[in-house]
């Protein structure tokens, strides 16, 4: 599991959030902030292992 350190400023930021917007749209914005957090994670899992040539093949390098 890992353990993320808050910022002083992170913090500041989702105070201001909660007073300035309504609760659905403060859930909406951390529920598409969870998503890229959850696609960068699913990314790094298919990116290719180190020496990987990506797409091109041996027959199309000759």
């Amino acid at each position: 599991m890992q353990v993320r350190i808050r910022s002083v400023g992170g913090t500041a930021l989702r105070l201001a959030e909660s007073v300035l917007l309504a609760s659905g749209q403060r859930q909406a914005r951390q529920n598409a902030w969870a998503a890229v957090c959850e696609n960068r994670r699913h990314a790094e899992d298919r990116a290719p292992g180190p020496g990987a040539t990506g797409p091109v093949t041996e027959a199309v390098r000759r």
